[in-house]
């Protein structure tokens, strides 16, 4: 049965249950800026994206150890991690989960992945991935979080999803693959997001093609802000090359999701070791990133 972590620092508070690891709660000043789980519009907070982001071609993929059978997003989001500690001044936890004979009939290799959330400013939480490869063969995998943020942020009266923006490090163009049947994404057919600007208007047309994804965002930071009252998040993500921007149809809500790798490509074998930003990890090496939520 999962249990939930409470982790505070000053007037900051974040809330970890140990199915899947997953961020459920992260308030400032009591105001909750994590999305609650509203199964009407998604019934989840902030899922562990491991050891693949987004969908294989029919949940399915060949490596070097054998077959895989994931479904999207992988394994870490739907099993029970352990809680290793929570930090002398209650300010971080660690959560970590590992191989077992089930998981290794989905992905065949064996690796431990530790979570630690900490919280390490007045308004910022950091979430650090540390996998290890516990085998020994190359292993093969890809990491990410998947935050998502209430919009508008608690206490911005009277506003509106419309009157957020996305604000980047500088102007930039970057035009976003579409995903198509089956979860795949498509270089061959993408769509025009920010162009030569360093704001990008938040709007529901964005989400047409499901999930925005931009590589190589400006200094590996984004902010969705409100134009009206300043409020919003920043996410800092340096070692993410990717960051997917997601919302549901209608939802009061966006996900703002640093990745290291993504959905098969339509124009990718279905090797796992060829995948797009795919990692391949040494036996007993341990690869280890952080990105950083700031409450603006």
């Amino acid at each position: 049965m999962s249990t939930v972590t409470t982790i505070a620092r000053d007037n900051l508070t974040a809330r970890i249950d140990s199915m899947g690891a997953q961020l459920t709660s992260l308030a400032l000043d009591g105001c909750e800026y994590l999305w609650q789980a509203d199964p009407a519009f998604w019934g989840k907070h902030a899922p562990v994206l491991f050891p693949i982001v987004g969908s294989l071609r029919g949940d399915r993929a060949e490596s070097a150890a054998g077959s895989c059978a994931m479904a999207r997003h992988g394994l870490a989001r739907i099993y029970e991690h352990g809680l290793v500690g929570v930090s002398e001044d209650g300010a971080s936890a660690t959560f970590s989960f590992e191989s077992t004979e089930e998981t290794l009939r989905a992905y065949p290799y064996r690796f431990r992945l530790n979570m630690t959330y900490a919280l390490t400013g007045p308004a910022s939480m950091t979430q650090t991935f540390a996998v290890t490869n516990a085998g020994d063969a190359d292993m093969p995998f890809s990491i990410g979080g998947h935050p998502a943020f209430n919009i508008p942020v608690p206490g911005a009266d009277g506003e509106a999803f419309e009157d957020y923006e996305f604000r980047f490090a500088e102007p930039w163009t970057c035009p976003s693959p579409k995903i198509v049947e089956g979860g795949l994404a498509t270089y061959e057919d993408t769509f025009p997001t920010v162009e030569d600007s360093d704001t990008l208007p938040l709007a529901r047309d964005l989400f047409a093609y499901d999930t925005v994804i931009w590589d190589h965002v400006p200094g590996n930071t984004l902010s969705l802000v409100s134009r009206v009252s300043g409020r919003g998040v920043r996410v800092d993500f340096p070692g993410f090359d990717f960051i997917g921007i997601w919302s549901a149809p209608g939802a009061p809500f966006v996900a703002l999701e640093p990745w290291t790798g993504h959905a098969t490509l339509t124009t990718e074998d279905d090797v796992l070791e060829h995948k797009e930003g795919i990692t391949i990890l040494a036996p007993g090496a341990t690869d280890t990133r952080s990105f950083t939520v700031t409450l603006l």
